[in-house]
């Protein structure tokens, strides 16, 4: 297999309540397509705040596998919407997105799964299989990340090395008193603001420098991040800047230190050795840990992918669709 299978409707979708909010009960939308009866597999957005790639369901044999999308809180089409500033995000953290995929499997019956997805999802992915490593049959990541401070610090600071205008623009939007600080802190207070016009200047300062990141790589292109409706675009920074100021609410190093408890559950790991904003590094030092994981390094890839890695991770969910 080299190419995407065609585009599938789901069978099933809904809103699943997963508690929380107060009169704002949260509640997560998710679907399924491909063969009721086939290998689950689920499939976990980046971001955070992003929602749900519709199109990652076309790396799915649907006469294999029972295709499960989610979106998670706040974000996509799950209630309510974080990109209404009077959503609260107090009951949006890790933790909670961790019990909410748990949630989701009861309640669709779900014994393991395949766990599948990038970037923030692959730190999602990672806590939710340590917390229950006996229901998950196999993780595929794109571009490896743990969500660690280091991790956070560069892709907020230290990648304006190569990228100097771009990154002083990003800090420079800021207030005075907040450039020599803590940037992403300073973000999260923006787009938070009581004013209307401050919040929609931050979030569209947000993510013109993730664009420039993106856009930077060979295969990048501009808008990878801002590209997208207003409401959704404020939910994703609100979302992103509330996770990585409080460093995902990961204990620094926790998701390397506790990889010992994935022994047992076959992975395979795709980094691009061209991603600017998440280095190799991260990729290599969890395959180092988890001895049943494989890293395969692509050459020509970034942090978006290329054409040899979506062949790649065809080929490899469809080893995995034959393991029961």
């Amino acid at each position: 297999m080299s190419k995407p299978f065609p585009p599938v409707k789901p069978y099933a979708h809904g809103l699943l309540d997963v508690g929380d909010g107060g009169a704002d009960v949260n509640r997560i939308y998710w679907e399924t397509s491909g063969n009721p009866d086939g290998k689950p597999a689920l499939c976990v957005h980046g971001g955070p705040g992003s929602g749900g790639r519709r199109g990652a369901r076309t790396v799915f044999d649907p006469a294999t596998y029972r295709i499960i999308l989610f979106d998670q809180r706040g974000c996509g089409e799950s209630r309510p919407h974080a990109g209404d500033p009077a959503v609260s995000l107090e009951h949006n953290t890790t933790q909670h997105l961790v019990a909410d995929m748990e949630r989701l499997r009861e309640h669709l019956g779900v014994e393991r799964w395949l766990l599948y997805g990038g970037s923030w999802g692959s730190t999602l992915i990672l806590a939710y299989a340590e917390r229950y490593p006996e229901r998950v049959s196999e993780i595929v990541i794109t571009g490896v990340t743990m969500t660690r401070p280091e991790e956070i610090d560069w892709l907020y600071g230290g990648v304006g090395r190569f990228l100097p205008g771009a990154w002083e623009a990003f800090r420079d939007a800021l207030p005075p008193g907040d450039r020599g600080g803590d940037l992403v802190a300073a973000y999260a207070r923006l787009v938070n603001d009581p004013d209307p016009a401050v919040r929609s200047r931050a979030a569209r300062d947000w993510c013109t420098w993730e664009d420039a990141v993106i856009a930077h790589e060979a295969l990048g292109h501009p808008g990878a991040y801002s590209d997208r409706p207003s409401d959704a675009l404020m939910a994703f920074v609100r979302i992103c800047t509330h996770y990585f100021a409080h460093r995902a609410w990961l204990e620094d190093g926790q998701l390397l230190r506790d990889a010992d408890r994935l022994a047992g559950i076959p992975g395979v790991l795709f980094h691009g050795a061209l991603d600017l904003g998440s280095p190799l590094v991260t990729g290599w030092e969890l395959a180092r840990a988890w001895p049943d994981a494989e890293l395969r390094v692509i050459r020509d890839a970034g942090h978006i992918g290329s054409p040899a890695m979506l062949k790649a991770i065809l080929q490899t969910l469809d080893r995995f669709g034959t393991r029961r």
